[in-house]
This record gives structure tokens, C-alpha cells and sequence, in this order.
């Protein structure tokens, strides 16, 4: 926060960060209540809680996952963006990358959340992503360059999977609640406002705030990448580094670089200036960083006008390493472990998001949440099946869809909250036999199919637009 308000930045600057920071906050604010309304729709339909109290709970612990939930989510998003825009430092192209994802995304979720229909947020940016990926590639002459295809597939497959797993095992999971519960008002749809049995109803409750505090370590996440990549973008003295780091972290640092380039010294004899072989372009990235991290006590000491430069040659260390672990016919399979390890121990430089940047994006879901709920919650609750959710459905997808999206979350994958949950209570529906509402399922899977494409389509156009613009 000291260096957004320490005077290095001229009125311009000031007022195009604020302005950014506030399209930012507001994907995540209407990120709560487009995708944060599933996971109170469920106890609101079985009179498990009042909508103000069950929107209340679900706004509060989405606060809480974002602010305790990490930031693995956030770094596996920006990983997915084009190399040669993470290092466009500045108000160029860099910057137009992340206001074209972040209005193509809003443009896609207002729209969607304007019919009722609960499409994925995760779907809307990661498509926005590959827009301007491949619009930049385009820009470039290198079209499909602009895209991590490898990352990209392993999100795409997080993706796709939830889903089919959120049907499945909450369809399973009623199956066997079926056998092993005796009560039968479990299975019964709510008379009048009367609550459902205590044990379910606590669980109906847990479940809620499980959902909503997973939703917030999942999507909360991306909000907090795409600050970053604005305060590192406009403000890379103070961002482009861990200010904050411990001062042995430096020391840590530059050991790791001096021992990459030890392992590497054997590989790069023939390496000339300009050489573009993923070892020679590692072994000179590290010399960047051996020159900016030799001799310092502390982060701090960095001078501001290198600690780009340390970002960039990271960056591209990254993407070199990728190259070279997947076409290396020279460097031998133990020599590149080692390198990442390596690499892994520079990470705290670079891997992390200011407190303030964490609650901000905390306090924008968890109003959203509160916000503008009602259109998909009625989806949900009414529209998907033909009858009336029962408590064992809500508690089956509720429970199926909080598991999902932790563990998806420990291991840095981002998923759809939207999906897993929505396909949970269709599964809930069809092992009770009950039925699906086709017209509401046709919509939701159009909105489904579609949003990839539209958002890639919206965020591309946008990105050529004021790519053009800004230069």
C-alpha cells in the first residue's frame, strides 16, 4: 500500500490504477452473487434458514476463504497468460490484457446472471484468457502462440471433470443416504416454512457455509491474480517483488540462482548472445539475477528500477524451463529436477499477494454475495427439476460440492462452483426419479457451451481494441 501512496506515482497513474482496481473489484462483486447464489439456493428451498440469514452466512464465509484460502488458484490463472504480456511492464499491452479479460468476463456474467441462468465464472475467464492470448499471438503474426496449451489442458480438464463428478457423486450420495436413513421427512419436500429434522439441518447449514467458503478459496483467488497483475503492471517497484519478504529470503534467492547456473554450466558452452535454446536463455536470465541479488540484505535493497528486471528474468526462466523439460534432448532428467527445485526456492520472491489485496477482493465477494442473488437462486431451487427440492437432495449436493471445490482448491486447480453444484442437484434429481426440466437444462447447457467461446470472442475484440489504443 506505501508505494501506491509514497508520491513516485504522477496523478495520471494514480487515477488509471484506481480506475482499474475498481473494474477488478467489481468482477469479484459480481463474481458473489452470480456464483455465490448456488450455494445458498439449496437452504433456502428446504427452509433450512431464512434468505437473509442463509445469504448473510454464505457472504461471510466467502469472506473468510479468500482471506485464509492461499493463493494457488491466483498463480495457476496468471500462468495461464502469454509470456511475452506477464513482461509488458506498464500501461501497454499488459494492461489492456487485463481489462479485456476482466470486461469481457463481466459483460458474459451480468448477461447470464440477467437471464437466471447459473453459467461458470471460472469457464467466462478462463475463455477471456485465451481471447486475448490468441489476439495478441494474432497481433504478433504468431497466431496460437499466445496461449499455454499445457496448462490450459490441465484447467480445462478441472473444468470439465467437475461436473460430471458433481452429478455422479451427489446422484451416489442420495443413492446411499436412500439405504442407511430411516426418516422419510429427509426425502420429502418442506411443508410450509417448517425446518427440516435437526441433523439435516444442521448439515443443510454446514454444507452452505463449506460451499461458500470453498467458492471463496477457489474464485475469490482469481480476483486477487488479476490485482496483482494490475499493481505489478503500473506499479512494479513496489509489486513486481515481495517487499515484505523475510531478509534471509534474498540470501535463499540468489544461493538458489548461482547453484541453477552450476547445474547448467555444463550445457551452455556453445551459448552466443541472443541464443534462443531454452538453456542458454535460462543460464542468461540467471546472470540477470545473479548481478540484482548479489550482495543485498533484504529485498528493499533491490533498486527499484532492477526489480523488474527480476520479474522478467523469472518469468522467462519459467517458460524456458517448460520448453526445456518437454524437448530437452541434451540436459538430462535429474539436471532439470534439480533446476526447478531450484526455482521453486526463488518462488517467495515473486508468488504472494499483499494483505490489503486479499481483503479487498475478501470484502467485494462477500457483499456481492449478499447482492443480487434471487434470479439464479430460483433457477436452482425451482427451475432445474420437476418438483420441489427435497432436504437429502440439498444436503447431498451441497456436501459433494464443498468436497469438490476444496480439494480443487489445495491443489491449485480452479473449478466451477455454478457446475459442480447445479449438475449435483440434476443428479439428486434423476436417482429420485423425478425428473429434469428440459427447457431449463437446454438453457443452462447452451450457456454452458457457449461461454467459452463468447468470452474468448468479447475479450479478444476488447484487447485488439485498446491494445491499438494504448500501444
Amino acid at each position: 500500500m506505501d508505494a501506491v501512496f509514497d508520491g513516485s506515482l504522477s496523478p495520471g497513474t494514480l487515477a488509471l490504477l484506481a480506475v482499474c482496481l475498481v473494474v477488478a473489484l467489481g468482477f469479484e462483486f459480481v463474481n458473489g452473487f452470480h456464483d455465490t447464489a448456488n450455494a445458498v439456493a439449496t437452504v433456502i428451498y428446504t427452509k433450512t434458514l431464512r434468505a437473509p440469514y442463509a445469504v448473510g452466512l454464505s457472504g461471510l464465509c466467502n469472506f473468510l476463504g479468500v482471506y485464509f484460502g492461499g493463493i494457488g488458484v491466483a498463480l495457476a490463472i496468471i500462468h495461464l497468460l502469454p509470456v511475452d504480456l506477464l513482461v509488458s511492464s506498464g500501461v501497454g499491452r499488459g494492461l489492456a490484457m487485463v481489462i479485456a479479460l476482466l470486461l469481457a468476463a463481466m459483460i458474459w456474467n451480468l448477461g447470464t446472471w440477467w437471464k437466471g441462468l447459473p453459467a461458470s465464472s471460472s469457464h467466462t475467464l478462463i475463455g477471456a484468457i485465451m481471447g486475448v492470448g490468441l489476439a495478441n499471438s494474432a497481433m504478433n503474426g504468431r497466431f496460437g502462440e499466445g496461449v499455454d496449451w499445457d496448462k490450459a489442458l490441465h484447467v480445462g480438464a478441472a473444468l470439465l471433470l467437475s461436473p460430471i463428478l458433481g452429478f455422479a457423486m451427489a446422484a451416489g450420495l442420495l443413492w446411499i443416504l436412500r439405504r442407511v436413513v430411516a426418516d422419510e421427512r429427509v426425502f420429502k419436500e418442506p411443508e410450509g416454512e417448517t425446518p427440516p429434522p435437526g441433523w439435516i439441518r444442521g448439515l443443510l447449514v454446514l454444507t452452505c457455509g463449506g460451499v461458500s467458503f470453498t467458492h471463496g478459496m477457489n474464485d475469490g483467488q482469481k480476483g486477487v491474480g488479476l490485482i496483482m497483475l494490475i499493481l505489478i503492471g503500473l506499479v512494479p517497484a513496489g509489486f513486481a517483488l515481495n517487499l515484505s519478504a523475510p531478509d534471509a529470503q534474498i540470501a535463499e534467492a540468489h544461493a538458489a540462482a548461482v547453484a541453477m547456473r552450476g547445474h547448467l554450466e555444463a550445457h551452455v558452452g556453445e551459448c552466443g548472445q541472443g541464443a534462443t535454446e531454452p538453456a542458454c536463455v535460462i543460464d542468461a536470465e540467471l546472470a540477470i539475477l545473479d548481478q540484482a541479488l548479489s550482495g543485498r540484505a533484504s529485498v528493499r535493497d533491490i533498486p527499484t528500477d532492477e526489480r523488474w528486471a527480476v520479474r522478467e528474468a523469472l518469468l522467462r526462466i519459467d517458460d524456458a524451463l517448460k520448453h526445456l523439460a518437454a524437448s530437452s534432448t541434451t540436459v538430462d532428467a535429474a539436471t532439470i529436477a534439480r533446476l526447478q527445485a531450484d526455482r521453486a526456492t526463488i518462488a517467495p520472491l515473486t508468488d504472494y499477494a499483499p494483505w490489503w489485496v486479499v481483503l479487498a477482493v475478501a470484502l467485494a465477494l462477500g457483499v456481492g454475495t449478499m447482492i443480487g442473488w434471487k434470479r439464479i437462486v430460483v433457477t436452482v431451487g425451482e427451475k432445474i427439476g420437476k418438483t420441489h427440492l427435497t432436504y437429502g437432495q440439498g444436503a447431498s449436493a451441497e456436501l459433494v460440492a464443498m468436497i469438490t471445490i476444496g480439494l480443487s482448491s489445495l491443489f491449485g486447480l480452479p473449478v466451477s462452483t455454478t457446475h459442480v453444484l447445479s449438475s449435483g442437484v440434476a443428479g439428486t434429481m434423476v436417482v429420485e426419479g423425478s425428473g429434469l426440466q428440459s427447457s431449463t437444462v437446454r438453457n443452462i447447457a447452451l450457456a454452458w457451451v457457449l461461454t467459452l467461446p463468447a468470452a474468448m470472442i468479447l475479450s479478444a475484440g476488447i484487447f485488439a481494441v485498446l491494445a491499438l489504443l494504448i500501444g
